[in-house]
């Protein structure tokens, strides 16, 4: 992964957008949609970000040079190699935001991508968001171990759950999934033996396998590529420490790939 994906919350937050023309004033479109505040250069104390939109290249760079020496972090427009930061290519819809990067690599391919993905979302997803977020605290109370909550909050999103995000009108069922009797959730084991070291040749349910599973027990040789589809907080032990008993919800054992 070239990059650690962030949300920065910008709300009355001081940003600096150097430069003048369209893609400046883009640029300040955007901050400003997200509730921050620009202001130019010359105003850059208390900043926390900069983007800079200048043609010249070597005034751009000594632009985020100077930025970068009162410790903001920069972008550059169309100049990865000067950017601590890049902006992706975002879609919209409430309080979801999808965002689409390809590294500063292009532009034009995170929009496409972002364009394609548009056609998949409901509108309805956002009503579910909020939904969610309106029945926190009911759904902390109904699973107060966040191991179980995470479980069922995964079964109720998995697709065809009651919670589907690409079904109809998904937001409405919330009050009925918690009202629902609770199902038996014992620990289950799933073996996986992986078709070649390539993780896009992982079929779906392997991936929905990896991307819920709570404990990872993998072969020494399965390459890093395929064990970071899994969760980032799942427990993982290579299989010298099978004989270990497996904790509660889900545990994969993943195998190499046949040599």
């Amino acid at each position: 992964m070239h990059s650690l994906p962030l949300f920065h919350r910008l709300a009355g937050a001081k940003v600096v957008v150097a430069g003048e023309g369209d893609v400046a004033a883009a640029k300040r479109r955007q901050v400003e949609r997200a509730g921050g505040v620009c202001c130019t250069e010359g105003q850059a104390q208390g900043a926390r970000l900069a983007l800079v939109a200048i043609e010249d290249r070597a005034q751009a760079e000594a632009t985020a040079r100077r930025l970068k020496a009162q410790g903001l972090l920069v972008n550059v427009a169309d100049r990865p190699e000067l950017c601590d930061f890049t902006l992706p290519s975002v879609l919209e819809r409430g309080e979801v935001l999808v965002a689409v990067s390809t590294g500063g690599a292009s532009a034009a391919l995170a929009k496409q991508l972002r364009l394609r993905l548009e056609t998949l979302l409901p509108s309805s997803i956002e009503n579910l968001a909020a939904g969610l977020r309106s029945a926190r605290d009911a759904v902390r109370a109904r699973w107060p171990d966040p191991a179980e909550r995470r479980r069922a909050l995964d079964a109720a999103l998995a697709q065809g759950g009651p919670l589907d995000p690409l079904a109809a009108r998904a937001g409405d069922g919330i009050g009925a999934w918690l009202a629902a009797p609770k199902a038996g959730e014992a620990p289950s084991t799933v073996e996986i033996v992986l078709a070649s070291d390539d993780p896009d040749d992982l079929t779906l349910r392997q991936a929905r396998l990896l991307g819920t599973a709570d404990t990872l027990v993998h072969d020494p040789g399965v390459p890093p590529a395929i064990l970071a589809r899994a969760r980032a907080d799942a427990a993982r032990l290579p299989r010298t420490e099978q004989d270990a008993p497996p904790g509660p919800g889900l545990t994969v054992i993943l195998r190499s790939a046949a040599r």
